[in-house]
């Protein structure tokens, strides 16, 4: 890798396992063409007016406002909500009142203007005007209608302050000329003005260089992006080895020259590109978000949230993600690939290092969008999948392995769980590395696990000839324990079966290791994309999966660098989930990592999981259609709120005094129903905050209720979302 490569954030750990299998050029990227890749959809302001100068889309992305805000909050020049509510007044009594009280006005100015109420209120302008003016017809015609101006003015204002006029503008009005003004059909964000900055704090002049010296590296990237050579992931880039050299001085020269030679494209990626070659969301890569969606204007949803963009960033998917909903619910196209978008090019940017698992076909994104692809049972595949995780230690390898073979049969085997089936996969695994150095491939462990015989013994004879005494008693306990009631081998040696198929023939090679791909290799900000032969073949796909997302949780914490965030989005993750798994998930949040799990339905997780599931990721997103079960579990994570409550109470009311008694039996007649008076009672209730019906029914098409926590412990009540807007 080279200088530019590691400055950029692509830490190279000497002595890491397996780090001589990261895909890389074999060369130094070339310098970058006269133009840099063209400027993806973003939510950047509309363009300056003609000759306005240092403005550019980019720029207007670059010094729009960030504030604040609530985790899941779209930040890119969000505007928060006055602290308190205006809408004090119900709707229908706020519009019947400015009705009426038009129709008043109206009333009295007609009265007025027909003379029905006399001409006394045209005598203050005799009292006050001199009779000379009166003499010029034409002026005076004027000065009558100027002060019938002032009255209607008057009258205005009156009625208008009575029927709150400017409230009901404010709340119906001006909302539907701002959507009228700013849609272009396409529900686009509304970009806000950016701000304007003085040269020495115009984040496109790269002060943070400048106050530590760095002035010539500071010019050419402001140069650059004044001169539109520079885009988001450039800048995002360059920041992240900014930081890397304030954490490691030693890399400040490197840097610096890496600048000057290449400009916005120093300190690049190692595949040498500037962006994804189609984007499918809205990105904002200086706040690490992607939008989703904007919050429904609610009562339900939080004050705080109506109207705001939703939005993900590595804040929200380090305490992991789990959504469920029906299939065509939205799930793969309005989360799982503006989440794989986000994290692709912030891995372009040196941040983070992605993983994304799904079935052939899924298209959750492009192949030229991914350093790796690892399509599984295609023989165009250039990669190929390390069963064992790129680990030496046999329990370790034994460990994982076998949570992905039998990982969802852990109430069926016996004991309870998987660990007597990681001891019989170490008591072979072990004695084979030490012969043949190197861990076996599917036929010959299946082999080994059938209890042949002319295999054991020449793996016993090796052991033999090569002095490892204790191995080789390892291996005569498996033989031993494979005659017993209960073995785990046999339920091993099947499930290992459905890889020892045609399809998988050239796969899982151990002889092979340039060509296997290990997730061993998340210290390097790639993105991998693993693709699992689901048709023909389901019951390997999800062995695979699990076994993916067991290598995932163990790599990830095993990190000696946790600098870059890690990620693995598992696109279905049915039958996946097992008691390890869970406990995976929840360790991943102190590691800097997280998972994106897609289900659905709850019914594919084991019963005795689903709250622990739900309980062990920060994120939580229910789509539209999911059932009233699914529904049950989601209203009792989400818990209850306080809320207030309004009960009307009518009484009928009884008259004892005879006119009183003629007056209500004449109401009564007129009106069908008894004369009745009502009292209010209002008091503090605890309400769920979605119930199970609510969630069932009331969640419109393409919508869904998302929950976030951030890993610092911030988080946000469930909100409604509309993914289309």
């Amino acid at each position: 890798m080279n200088t530019e490569g590691i400055t950029g954030g692509a830490h190279e750990t000497s002595g890491t396992e397996g780090a001589a299998r990261v895909p890389r050029p074999a060369a130094p990227p070339e310098p970058p063409p006269a133009a840099p890749p063209a400027l993806p959809p973003r939510p950047a302001a509309a363009p300056a007016p003609a000759g306005a100068p240092g403005s550019s889309p980019f720029l207007d992305w670059l010094r729009t406002p960030r504030p604040p805000a609530a985790p899941g909050i779209w930040t890119f020049g969000h505007r928060p909500r006055p602290p308190e509510e205006p809408d004090r007044i119900p709707g229908r009594q706020l519009l019947s009142g400015a009705v009426i009280s038009l129709l008043c006005g109206w009333l009295l100015w007609s009265l007025l203007w027909n003379g029905y109420l006399g001409h006394y209120w045209i005598w203050p302008l005799f009292a006050l005007t001199p009779d000379s003016w009166r003499e010029n017809s034409m002026f005076a015609v004027w000065v009558v209608y100027g002060y019938y101006a002032l009255c209607a003015l008057v009258l205005i204002v009156v009625f208008g302050r009575l029927g709150r006029w400017s409230q009901v503008w404010q709340r119906w009005v001006t909302p539907a000329l701002r959507r009228l003004w700013d849609d272009d059909g396409d529900h686009a964000p509304v970009a806000p003005a950016p701000v304007s900055y003085t040269p020495g704090q115009d984040p496109a002049d790269w002060p943070r260089l400048r106050a530590a010296g760095a002035h010539t590296s500071a010019d050419r990237l402001a140069a650059d992006a004044h001169a539109g050579l520079m885009n988001d992931v450039d800048h995002a880039r360059i920041g992240r080895a900014w930081e890397s050299v304030r954490s490691r001085p030693d890399r400040l020269v490197s840097f610096i020259d890496s600048v000057l030679k290449h400009g916005a494209a120093a300190c690049a990626h190692p595949s040498g590109a500037r962006d994804l070659p189609v984007r499918a969301a809205v990105h904002d890569l200086l706040a690490g978000q992607v939008r989703l969606g904007t919050a429904a204007d609610d009562e339900r949803n939080p004050y705080a949230h109506r109207g705001a963009g939703c939005a993900l960033d590595p804040a929200l998917l380090g305490t992991s993600l789990l959504a469920v909903g029906p299939p065509g619910c939205g799930k793969t196209g309005r989360l799982v690939r503006p989440v794989l978008g986000s994290l692709c090019l912030q891995a372009l940017a040196g941040r983070t290092a992605v993983v994304a698992v799904g079935a052939a076909g899924a298209a959750l994104a492009p192949d030229e969008a991914f350093d790796v692809v690892v399509k599984i049972g295609r023989p165009d595949s250039a990669y190929d999948l390390d069963l064992y995780g790129g680990t030496d230690d046999p329990d370790e390898a034994a460990a994982v392995l076998a949570e992905g073979l039998v990982g969802d049969l852990t109430t069926a085997l016996p004991g309870g769980d998987s660990r007597r089936a990681a001891t019989a996969l170490a008591q072979l695994l072990g004695p084979f590395r030490a012969v043949h150095g190197r861990f076996p491939s599917v036929p010959e462990l299946r082999e080994l696990l059938d209890g042949s015989a002319a295999a054991l013994g020449a793996l016993r004879t090796a052991l033999v000839t090569g002095g490892h005494d204790a191995l080789a008693r390892e291996l005569d306990a498996r033989e031993r324990q494979a005659h017993r009631p209960g073995d785990p081998g046999p339920v091993l040696a099947d499930r290992l079966a459905l890889l020892d198929r045609p399809a998988f023939a050239g796969f899982f090679d151990t002889e092979r290791p340039g060509r296997t791909f290990s997730l061993r290799t998340l210290e390097h900000p790639l993105r991998v994309r693993v693709d699992l032969p689901e048709r023909g073949h389901a019951e390997a796909s999800r062995m695979l999966a699990r076994l993916i997302l067991a290598q995932f949780t163990e790599c990830a914490v095993g990190r000696a660098d946790r600098s870059l965030f890690a990620c693995l989005v598992l696109d279905d993750a049915t039958h996946t989930v097992t008691p390890e798994s869970v406990r995976g998930l929840q360790r991943l949040r102190s590691a800097n990592a997280g998972a994106v799990l897609t289900l659905r339905t709850l019914d594919d997780v084991p019963e005795a999981l689903r709250s622990a599931l739900l309980g062990s990721v920060g994120c939580r997103m229910a789509f539209s259609g999911v059932t009233t079960w699914d529904g049950a579990r989601f209203a009792e994570v989400w818990g209850k709120e306080w809320v207030e409550t309004r009960d009307v109470t009518d009484r009928q009311v009884i008259a004892h005094e005879p006119i009183t008694r003629v007056t209500h039996v004449v109401r009564r007649v007129i009106t069908g129903r008894a004369v009745t008076a009502q009292s209010v009672t209002v008091r503090q209730v605890e309400r769920e905050r979605w119930s199970a019906s609510e969630l069932a029914h009331a969640v419109p098409a393409g919508c869904a209720v998302l929950s976030v926590t951030s890993v610092r412990g911030g988080s946000a009540p469930p909100v409604l979302v509309d993914l289309e807007r």
